[in-house]
């Protein structure tokens, strides 16, 4: 039975397109929300003359894991923004990148170069290792005149109050790594281990919610190439954190925190603010890392105000 989607609606009011383009020896597939490039083509004749006016691009980096879909929540509550979201290679509709492993390096080099070829100068947006491959890209060369970083990876995964679990994790996918690869595999894509991740993240207590939620990532949590990719990010994902990037980003820098977020305390998300030359935190209460999920309306209103976009009418 389908499983309903508390932003079906909005979504549904907004252009997607779906493209592919070469990066690196490889195929990335991506999508575009909102309005195009040629957004004024029904501009009437007597306003013909006017000044055309490109419409704001946003590149949208999704998290571990994910695929560009699961950032569609927000996206939803930005309807007059086009927003270029990409799956990551390895994940979702994009191969891994040929003979390349893929660590942070590497990610942070296909995002500047996939950046180079569809949208020079667009401002990035990373969610979760997201953030840490557009933090990594930005301090390393890539033009953008904004970043926004959604809940952020401000601390070691290794450390903190949540060390334990992760360094379970990092066995979790050891075991994957090394156990003859369909049952390794089977292990990685185990629907019970990402129902119990699902509920672990989850902090909202609305019941149609959560069911979204839990369906979102028993859809979308497995769609990986194979088991290596799956290791190399995995391994590049609590190997970094936003902190060795963050002096070295210039541009003004929105951090979208959550104040129960389970994998960076948001104690370290504010210290990790102070570490950007122009940086503005803003945290959202009673949320934890599902700020995407749960609180996508809210997160949005922070992005249009940094962005400066205007609440459009009846939206």
């Amino acid at each position: 039975m389908p499983v309903f989607s508390p932003y079906a609606d909005r979504l549904s009011r907004i252009p997607i397109e779906r493209h592919e383009v070469e990066v690196r020896g490889g195929t990335t597939a991506y999508w575009v929300y909102g309005p195009s490039a040629d957004s004024d083509t029904d501009q009437s004749a007597q306003d013909a003359a006017a000044p055309k006016t490109e419409p704001l691009t946003v590149i949208a980096v999704h998290g571990f894991r994910g695929e560009h879909h699961g950032l569609e929540p927000v996206l939803a509550y930005l309807p007059d923004v086009r927003v270029i979201a990409p799956d990551l290679p390895g994940f979702g509709e994009t191969p891994p990148l040929p003979g390349r492993t893929h660590d942070l390096d590497e990610y942070a080099g296909w995002l500047q170069d996939f950046t180079a070829a569809v949208a020079p100068g667009a401002v990035i947006l990373g969610h979760s290792f997201g953030s840490i491959v557009s933090s990594a890209a930005v301090a390393t060369g890539l033009q953008t005149p904004r970043l926004i970083l959604i809940n952020p990876i401000g601390a070691p995964a290794l450390e903190g109050p949540k060390g334990l679990m992760t360094r379970l994790a990092v066995l979790y996918y050891e075991l994957g790594a090394k156990l003859p690869a369909k049952l390794g595999t089977a292990l990685l894509r185990s629907r019970l281990i990402v129902r119990v991740a699902s509920i672990t993240m989850a902090k909202t207590k609305d019941p149609v919610l959560r069911r979204f939620i839990h369906d979102q990532h028993d859809t979308y949590f497995s769609d990986f190439a194979d088991r290596d990719v799956l290791r190399d990010a995995f391994v590049a994902s609590v190997s970094h954190d936003v902190r060795a990037f963050a002096p070295r980003i210039a541009v003004p820098t929105l951090l979208v925190a959550a104040q129960q977020d389970d994998i960076t305390p948001i104690e370290a998300e504010r210290h990790l603010a102070t570490l950007f030359p122009s940086a503005e935190l803003v945290e959202i209460a009673d949320v934890g890392h599902l700020i995407h999920y749960e609180t996508p309306a809210e997160a949005a209103g922070h992005i249009r105000r940094f962005l400066r976009v205007p609440v459009a009418q009846g939206r």
